[in-house]
Parts: C-alpha cells; structure tokens; sequence
C-alpha cells in the first residue's frame, strides 16, 4: 500500500523535529510540558507544514493516551459525539487525545460541544489553525487552553528534512540518486517554508526522473516545473493576507522602497490587484500626506491606470507609485490631526455652533451680516480674526505643522499674516 512520503518521514521524537527551537529546544516550554506527561488544552498556531501534526502525534505517543483526529472542513457534530461515546470504554482507558485540525472552522456550537469533557479532563483538547486563534476560536475553548505559535520554517530547517528525505527514497527505490548543482536548495527554497511541499516535490521527482541501472539523475529544469509558485503562501481572507498589505504599508512609511516592493510582488503574484491599490492609497494620504500633496493625486492616477490596464501590465503604474511613496517626505500630521478631532466628537466635546457662522437660510438677502460674520475676502491677505470654534472647543489645537518643507512653508505664511511670534 502507497504511503506518501510526508508521513512515512514524520518524526515520532521531538528530536527529530525540525525548528521551532523557541518552544522545543532544550528548554523550550512545550518540550517541558510534553516530557512532564502532563498535557493540557493546547491550541497549535502557525502556518501549514511546520510541524503542528507531528507534536500532536509524538504527544499521543509519548502520553499513551488514545489519539483521535478530526479536521473541521469536514468533521460535524455527530463526528465529536463520536469521540465523546469512546470515553472510558476499552478503546479510550486513560481518556481520549482529540486532535482538531483547522479547528477556525467548527461553528459556536461544535466549538461548545467540547467544552463540558475538556473542562473535566476526560478529553484533552490539540487544535491546530492557520489563523490567528484570538479572532477564529470562541473565548469559552480559548480560556481552557494554552496557545503555542509554531514559526515558519527557515531553509535550514527545511533542508535537514529534505536530506533525510532523499536518504528514505533511495532506500525505498533503491538507487543512488544525483543531483545537478543547486537542485536541492532550488527545492527547499521553493517549498517557502512547507516541508510538505518539499517533500511532495521530492517524491515526484524520484519518481519521474529518469533510471540508469541504480542511479536516477534530477535535473534543475524538472525541480523548477515541479515548484513553480509553491513558495507562495497566500489566503485573501487569512492573516497572511493582512500581514503582507501591513508589512507593505509599513515598509512604505519606513521609505524602505526595496522592502516595499518585495511585498508589492507578493501580492501581485498571488493575483491580488485591489488590495494593494487599496493600501497604496491610504498610505499617500496617511504617510507622506502633507510633506508632498501632490503624491495623493499621483498615486490616484497610478491605481486607476492599474486598474484599467490589469494584470500583468498593472505592476509598472503601482510599482512607480510605490517607489514615488518610499521615497518621498513622509507627514502623518493631517491623520494625527483628524484622529484627535474625532476624539473629541466622540467624547462628547462639541457645543454649540457659534452664531456667526450658522446658515441663516437667507442667501443674498444680506441678513447674514447681521449675524456678525466676517468675511475674510473682503480684508487684507484673505484673513480676519474671529472665533470658529464652539466655545467649548476654543482654543483647542488638533493640527500640528510638519518639519518638512511643504508644511514649514505653509507654517511661516500664516505666522506671517496672523503676526504670530514662535
């Protein structure tokens, strides 16, 4: 019988677990737990691939204790009944081990479900999620477990599994395999931190390169069919979607333009247009703002050429706009601005409209002079002093100048006109 290669190499030692050394190194705080035998509600976090089956599976191991799997794409209520009906049966004598893939899934009320044998020890709780589980698991199952972060794998981590790997197929073909310069790490670095895409990689490439006697030789053209985009992780509802257009903007604001554009790329590549035009926008009206009006109106024009053009000539308007954005003056005044305007609305500081600048209804009758408005038009460089404010509000100051030349510029005008002395 076929046995895919992924769980024929899976580790059954937390030695042999690849990365991950922050919680089961040798004094990581889940290698503690685990050898304790003392195992309590644990939510595995992290990306697929990484190693969050594997512990599952060594902590059944190691415990003894009955090991029963679910994946929440396709598991229902009746399936958790299931389990529940195995307790303290021959089947389940110390209790059942349920492991709950991809638990983001299960509704409130599967969700629930377990909470009554979770709470009493009858079943202990392993779920696993791609996302993040503050957002996707309800509070009642959050508070009676311990979450654990499982990191993405780096090259080397990937690559100790994939010489353990090329060792196994030799051994189960047969043969002694070569490889052409660079095949190995194109395929670990292709996997984009998923052992089991790397391993699934290897094996079809053992099995489709060509045999000599009892050699096979792996070209660089086959691994580079084989992994072609695999390295992408990308889910557009999923964090890895919001982390990328975050690390975009904020690559943006930092005028890393290198960095930006790698994250551009990113989401261009998976065929995501609209949210980084979406990102792209905020973040000239957000970041460089004021210290370079004219990019808001650059930028809009960018998007909209990107958008009629679609993909794949969008790239060049946005990543001219993206450049244009790295490299500019960066001001978030207007934005801490309007953030303390609204703090105050919100709060309830508001007041009265002043009666001079109320709409009288009264359009060119002339009765709005008698409400003692000024018009600034009609005196010296445009401006005259009155009051605008509520007076509850006067006095108070939201918008802050910027140091850079646009904003000082602006600044040193109406310090000019007004006679203010800093």
């Amino acid at each position: 019988m076929y046995r895919p290669l992924a769980d024929e190499i899976r580790p059954t030692t937390l030695d042999e677990v690849v990365g991950q050394e922050h919680i089961l190194g040798k004094n990581g705080l889940l290698r503690r737990i685990i050898e304790s035998g003392s195992i309590q509600n644990m939510i595995f976090y992290g990306p697929s691939g990484v190693g969050k089956t594997t512990v599952a599976n060594i902590i059944a191991l190691q415990t003894k204790r009955e090991l029963r799997k679910l994946n929440a794409t396709t598991a229902s209520l009746s399936d958790i009944k299931d389990v529940v009906a195995q307790l303290n049966t021959f089947m389940a004598p110390n209790g059942v081990l349920l492991y709950i893939d991809e638990i983001q899934y299960f509704n409130k009320k599967q969700q629930q479900s377990l909470l009554e044998f979770i709470e009493n020890g009858k079943i202990t709780l392993i779920a696993s999620t791609t996302e993040n589980p503050y957002f996707s698991v309800y509070n009642a199952v959050l508070s009676r477990s311990t979450i654990f972060e499982f990191k993405e794998l780096s090259a080397q981590d990937v690559m100790k599994a994939a010489r353990r790997a090329v060792k196994i197929l030799e051994e189960r073909e047969n043969v002694t395999a070569s490889f052409e310069e660079g095949v190995l790490e194109h395929i670990v670095q292709g996997s984009g931190g998923d052992v089991r895409k790397c391993l699934n990689a290897l094996e079809i490439l053992f099995s489709a390169s060509e045999r000599t006697g009892d050699e096979i030789r792996i070209t660089m053209d086959d691994a580079v069919t084989v992994t072609q985009r695999s390295a992408m992780r990308y889910d557009r509802v999923g964090d890895q979607h919001y982390d990328i257009l975050s690390a975009l903007m904020k690559s943006i604001r930092g005028s890393d333009v290198d960095a930006a554009l790698h994250y551009l790329a990113r989401l261009l590549e998976a065929g995501d247009l609209l949210s980084p035009c979406r990102r792209i926008l905020c973040s000239a009206c957000e970041d460089i703002a004021l210290a370079y009006p004219q990019a808001i109106a650059i930028v809009k024009a960018c998007v909209d050429s990107a958008v009629q053009l679609g993909m794949p000539e969008a790239r060049l308007p946005l990543a001219d706009a993206v450049i244009l954005l790295a490299t500019a003056p960066k001001s978030n005044t207007g934005c801490a601005a309007i953030d303390r305007a609204l703090a105050d609305v919100r709060a309830g500081k508001t007041g009265p409209i002043p009666r001079h600048l109320q709409n009288v209804h009264a359009d060119g009758t002339g009765f709005e002079r008698e409400q003692g408005y000024l018009y600034p038009h009609e005196f010296k460089n445009r401006w005259v002093q009155q009051q605008y404010l509520p007076d509850e509000l006067t006095g108070v100051q939201y918008y802050q100048y910027g140091d850079n030349r646009t904003e000082q510029a602006a600044k040193a005008y109406w310090d000019a006109i007004k006679g203010r002395k800093d």
